[in-house]
């Protein structure tokens, strides 16, 4: 008999999803996470919970996103309720804020062909200036306009990880944190886990350690071309209430401080900051809100997103290796819901969504006539 039924490589927010919904489910779950020196996007993360102009060119990736997203309050709820966590999750609506008329018509173009795309389940209003600044009063004139969707939320990404460790244990979950892993090896009737410590065998295996993924995912026939993406924020101190909804590259907290970003640097695995682009991101915030100008930024990170070379999802089992599965994404907030509530069914053995078929790592290596 093996030690767990499926094992979990990588305890953020991805594999953290996925084992809470398999042991919510029954089944004997270990997290294998590296611990604090790996390269955590899930605490670098923004927060948002975002639909809007998700999945342009990919409805498929449309619909998986809004159906993570219309699952999130009773996730939610349901976090708050077993482990007394309030990871402050809010649906009031997102907005993407517009400078100049040609970014506020190419926005309301993009968005009116993710609705064609989609058949209408994506929706979406563009408010000008006036109708802006009256949701807004602070906003600057510089302000054109926005898209605002009332699909969009956000969530406390550091709360809702701590909520997801805490579930898992509750529900009978292992989480074992400090040893890289090593080795995937196949074995009669599933996969031995070496981790440098102590080795462990289990039925499945998932392989959802971000960027770690891409040594481990060829010892069990998978491909993982994930590259980094580095992301910087600012925190500003609390203050009085700005924002009564997340926009792109802003929300304020349920503390009240406010998050700026939204930068991408290739950088390789560099998760420092640079004074330019955490300078341009205070330029910005400014721009659309010169009230900021008094508020004081008391920290500021970078972060190194996961990407796939298109920048959606990867979602595949082994056919070399049944059992063992690759789990990757950029957006382990949003997705959250989905993957511990569509994607866990899948890895204990169920239908796969009908969502991810596209998602598998195949659409990278598609040959051309030359």
């Amino acid at each position: 008999m093996t030690d767990y039924d499926i094992a979990i490589i990588g305890g953020g927010l991805v594999g953290s999803a996925i084992a809470y919904g398999l042991a919510r489910a029954g089944h004997r779950v270990a997290v294998l996470d590296e611990g604090d020196v790996a390269h955590r996007a899930s605490r670098g993360n923004f927060g948002l919970v975002w639909v809007q102009g998700k999945g342009m060119g990919m409805p498929a990736y449309a619909h998986w996103t809004r159906s993570s997203a219309d699952r999130w309050a009773a996730f939610a709820g349901e976090l708050s309720e077993v482990t007394g966590i309030d990871v402050q999750h809010r649906r009031p609506g997102g907005l993407h804020l517009c400078l100049g008329e040609d970014e506020y018509e190419a926005r309301e173009a993009a968005l009116a062909g993710l609705v064609r795309e989609t058949n209408g389940r994506f929706r979406y209003r563009m408010l000008d200036h006036e109708a802006l600044a009256r949701g807004l009063p602070g906003i600057s004139p510089a302000v054109t306009g926005a898209s605002w969707s009332d699909l969009d939320g956000h969530a406390n990404p550091l709360y809702l990880l701590r909520a997801l460790h805490a579930g898992l244990v509750h529900h009978g979950g292992r989480y074992l944190s400090g040893a890289p892993v090593e080795r995937v090896r196949p074995i009669a009737g599933g996969f031995r886990i070496e981790n440098g410590a102590a080795p462990l065998e289990a039925g499945r295996v998932v392989l959802a350690a971000g960027l770690g993924s891409r040594a481990l995912a060829p010892q069990v026939g998978l491909d993982a071309p994930l590259l980094p993406s580095r992301g910087q924020i600012l925190v500003t101190e609390r203050t009085v209430p700005l924002l009564d909804g997340p926009t792109t590259y802003m929300r304020q907290t349920g503390e009240g401080s406010i998050l700026l970003g939204d930068s991408h640097e290739d950088v390789g695995f560099d998760d420092g900051t640079r004074t330019e682009v955490l300078a341009e991101i205070a330029r910005r915030a400014v721009t659309a809100f010169p009230r900021l100008r008094s508020v004081r930024v008391v920290r500021g990170w970078g972060a190194l997103r996961v990407m796939t070379p298109d920048g959606l999802p990867l979602y595949e089992q082994s056919r070399e290796c049944p059992g063992a599965f690759v789990a990757a994404c950029h957006s382990g907030v949003t997705l959250a819901a989905a993957h511990a509530e569509r994607l866990a069914p899948w890895i204990a053995g169920e239908t796969a969504p009908a969502d991810i078929h596209p998602f598998t790592a195949e659409r990278f290596h598609v040959q051309t006539a030359a």
